[in-house]
């Protein structure tokens, strides 16, 4: 969503003078001005102002990136902050992302000319880290406060922080600590300098002493607003993932394009189908293709129908919702085989309307090339001229049609257009397959596809396959082969340990892998204590990024010992403890998250492209777009557009996405909305613009993020 500027300076005062720019405050009784809806962010290249423009990234807020590092940047004066449209005043940007409270040398122009505009236009100004000091309205973190790690340390959001900007938070904001041997965050804790107009929206106990020192906190003065943060972070730590959202809203007054939800969505695969199981003595799966032919003995997992009992009660209980992916010949043979009984079809069928269903194919047979299995890895096989043998188009689509016949014969509440192939054959796989298979696009257009399921670890990007636009899904590292937690162990331990520990040497073939153990975990209490917690990390972490792309395991993960639950107990416990009632965890089926990404993805289209202009006068908001791109944007609550109320109640505020008929989008603010262009705070004398800030530390694990699975 960002525009860099990389354009030669303009000449401060020629600009001043050309474009009439007003030289004081907009007066009350002159005419509302106009405000772009678009963020300045000023960089130096350090990771609190890069995860801050991420996060208007992620959520389709446009802004403008000024990198402080580029010889040819602009100069950041009047004429660039503002000019006169139709003789109305237009402040270009609704807010200010600074590196620190004043990264500029000692009596900068620039800075000069970034606190005129704030206070002539009342435009908000996020300091992303900063030292505290005196000149943002703290006391100096060194003697009255704390300077120093805070790893592990569990801050909160004050009163003021829950009636204001962090208000769908729960109010912990724990940071994280995934090393013991790696410092991950720093900070800068202190109280409020005597006399300043400072309010603490986050804060954490100084060591040491009885009281709390603020982490995020406004500062009022001199007409203008500064959200000062003293605490350093990366775009993908937990806390700032928290927080991200109001920082935003603080420095938008939640008006502005784009919007930000927490998504969580879990798909099991192989349903009514059995999965093969990991042999422990092998280190392979019988009756898979990483074991020679004829190695081992087959032992299949298939749930029961208390598995089913056991699900439907944890949805009841989780107010969630699995899709299940099915297989229906998984039933059809195992009724061959026991005598036309099979009671775990029987139940499922019976409870269809508890869950959502997806076409898996009907065998779940490999749609890619025909695999070579007689060697060890699989390899495509090839006709004499060397060419490569394909599945072909009317396969695929048996595949296809007949599982879409099964299901609705039993009934299931199908959404057509969603595919999910096996093992996400058809799609590219490397290194055996390096491209689609060439029938599988006509094939998906013959059965009408229109969302594929794609593995977003080696095909994150959402693209076209015939009819079909794929979903990228996250797998979790639960194993399709284990139905026990021994069993999840010892194959985790196998992959992920070194070959001098009987391992695979994955990792010393590719030390760039973040799961990696520098020991064999324990097999009585290596999941609960280490698979459990990393895999939790890694899915709340997705959930917390404004990322919709759905998560993956098997129906084996919900039999036997039912190894998935303390996984997704995890991240819904962890997400209900950390966010209020007014911001659930949204749980999409597959067709609604293809359809968001697609909108993000011609959103952002647009906006990259310039086609989207936005602004704000008084309380009307004007959205113009492309004819046909849907618009996203958050508003305050009781926002009318035209006769109805806009978006959908999320976290506080109103978002979604929106039609622009004609290609334009008028809304009205509530009267409650604050209207800029007033000044805000002190209108006192004009005091010095404050010196540059102090240098601050950022240490390694931010720079450097510490990756999942860390030893500890």
């Amino acid at each position: 969503m960002k525009r860099t500027i990389r354009t030669t300076a303009l000449v401060a005062g020629a600009l001043i003078a050309s474009l009439g720019l007003p030289a004081g405050p907009v007066h009350a009784d002159a005419p509302p001005p106009r405000i772009d809806l678009r963020v300045l962010v000023v960089s130096d290249g350090g990771p609190a102002t890069d995860a801050i423009a991420a996060e208007l990234e992620t959520a389709g807020t446009p802004y403008t990136e000024v990198d402080l590092r580029d010889a040819g940047r602009p100069v950041i004066d009047a004429g660039f902050l503002a000019d006169t449209v139709d003789g109305r005043p237009r402040a270009r940007y609704q807010a200010v992302v600074l590196p620190n409270d004043n990264p500029f040398p000692a009596g900068s122009a620039e800075m000069t000319a970034l606190a005129d505009y704030e206070r002539t236009y009342a435009i908000p100004q996020v300091d992303a880290y900063t030292y505290a000091r005196p000149e943002v309205g703290l006391q100096p973190a060194v003697g009255t406060g704390y300077a120093g790690g805070v790893d592990g340390v569990r801050a909160e959001v004050t009163q003021a922080g829950l009636v204001g900007p962090f208000g769908y938070l729960d109010g912990a904001v724990p940071f994280e600590d995934n090393s013991p041997t790696v410092d991950e965050s720093y900070a800068y804790l202190s109280t409020p300098a005597p006399g300043a107009d400072f309010v603490p929206y986050v804060q954490a106990a100084i060591p040491g002493r009885a009281t709390k020192g603020s982490l995020v906190g406004e500062y009022r003065h001199d007409g203008r607003r500064e959200l000062v943060v003293t605490f350093v972070y990366n775009r993908h730590q937990q806390q700032f993932r928290l927080l991200a959202r109001g920082i935003v809203e603080w420095m938008t007054g939640g008006v502005h394009l784009g919007a930000d939800r927490n998504y969580f969505a879990v798909h099991v695969d192989d349903v009514f189908a059995a999965d093969d199981r990991w042999d422990t003595e092998l280190n392979c799966t019988p009756g898979d293709v990483d074991c020679p032919p004829g190695e081992g003995t087959p032992d299949p997992i298939r749930m029961v129908p208390a598995d089913v009992d056991h699900a439907t009660a944890w949805q009841d209980s989780r107010d969630f919702t699995l899709d299940l992916a099915y297989n229906g010949s998984g039933s059809v043979d195992h009724r061959q085989d026991n005598g036309g009984a099979d009671p775990l079809t029987d139940k499922l069928i019976a409870d269809r309307s508890r869950f959502r269903w997806i076409n898996h194919t009907y065998t779940h047979a490999f749609l890619g090339c025909r695999q070579d299995t007689v060697v060890v890895p699989w390899k495509c096989a090839t006709n004499p001229d060397g060419s490569t043998q394909w599945m072909s188009r009317s396969e695929i689509a048996d595949e296809i049609a007949t599982n879409r016949v099964w299901g609705e014969s039993a009934g299931l509440p199908l959404e057509n257009g969603e595919l999910v192939t096996g093992e996400h054959s058809g799609l590219k796989v490397a290194p055996q397959q390096p491209e689609d298979n060439p029938d599988l696009g006509p094939a998906l257009t013959d059965t009408g596809i229109a969302w594929l399921a794609s593995d977003n670890s080696r095909d994150p990007v959402q693209r076209q396959v015939g009819s079909a636009t794929t979903v990228p899904r996250y797998p979790m590292n639960v194993f399709y082969n284990a139905g026990r937690e021994a069993e999840q162990v010892d194959e985790y331990n196998w992959i992920y340990t070194g070959r001098a520990q009987g391992g695979s040497g994955i990792c010393e073939d590719n030390p760039a892998t973040s799961t990696c153990l520098a020991a064999p975990l324990d097999p009585a209490t290596g999941y609960a204590e280490h698979i459990v917690p990393l895999e939790t990390r890694i899915a709340l972490g997705h959930v917390l990024s404004n990322d919709p792309r759905p998560h993956f395991i098997h129906q084996s993960n919900l039999a036997e010992d039912r190894i998935a639950y303390p996984v997704l107990d995890g991240v819904l416990e962890g997400y209900d403890g950390l966010f209020a009632d007014s911001a659930p965890v949204v749980n999409l089926r597959m067709a609604d998250i293809g359809a968001e990404m697609q909108r993000r993805a011609a959103w952002r289209s647009a906006v990259d492209a310039g086609r989207v202009t936005a602004y704000r006068v008084g309380d009307a908001v004007t959205v113009r777009a492309p004819d046909g791109v849907a618009v996203t944007a958050t508003m305050p609550v009781g926002t009318r557009q035209g006769d109805t109320d806009f978006g959908d109640a999320y976290a506080g505020t109103l978002s979604g996405w929106t039609p622009a008929p004609g290609g334009t989008l008028a809304l009205a603010l509530p009267p409650s909305a604050a209207v800029p262009g007033a000044p805000a705070g002190s209108t006192a004398d004009t005091e010095p613009v404050v010196t540059t800030a102090p240098r601050t530390r950022v240490p390694a694990g931010v720079t450097e993020p510490v990756p999942y699975g860390a030893e500890r």
